[in-house]
């Protein structure tokens, strides 16, 4: 169990890549994803620690263990007229959770994101995971329900793309 009380946030680097990928693989397992799982660490590093980074990680940290992460990168909505952020992943390790850590994760991230010049938080909740949209909805998040996730991958990716 975590240490309440002695609980830090930082921005991940390369050396965390290891960890983050370890995250995002229990992660996968839990929601019975593993089969979908296909990014490795080496992706993961060049990806956000590389020349062209696509997303920053943040980690909550207990006792010098990293106890939780959450990927999010930049987003700009058009109807809102302003950018956001979206939360891709949000992952507390089994032996940190029950301490509000994840609560406590989102409210750092969402204020680092305020620093930064973001004005919302976007995520998507896999429909298995009701414990999940029930945090969200606690801390305030909505079901939009006036949308629906599409997503164009792989062969049919590369079908529209032209071949």
């Amino acid at each position: 169990m975590s240490d309440k009380k002695n609980i830090s946030f930082r921005l991940a680097g390369r050396d965390d890549s290891k960890v983050i990928f370890k995250a995002l693989k229990l992660l996968a397992d839990s929601l019975g994803q593993a089969e979908n799982f296909k990014t490795t660490q080496k992706i993961l590093e060049e990806a956000g620690f590389g020349e062209n980074k696509k997303f920053t990680v943040t980690l909550a940290e207990t006792s010098g263990t990293v106890a939780g992460i959450c990927l999010h990168f930049p987003m700009f909505s058009t109807w809102l007229g302003t950018s956001g952020l979206y939360v891709q992943d949000v992952f507390i390790f089994e032996e940190h959770r029950n301490a509000g850590i994840g609560e406590k994760l989102l409210r750092e991230v969402a204020k680092w994101g305020r620093e930064q010049g973001y004005h919302y938080i976007r995520l998507a909740v896999n429909i298995e995971n009701e414990a999940g949209a029930r945090f969200y909805e606690r801390l305030g998040f909505q079901h939009a329900d006036d949308e629906q996730n599409y997503t164009l991958i792989s062969d049919r990716f590369n079908a529209l793309a032209g071949g």
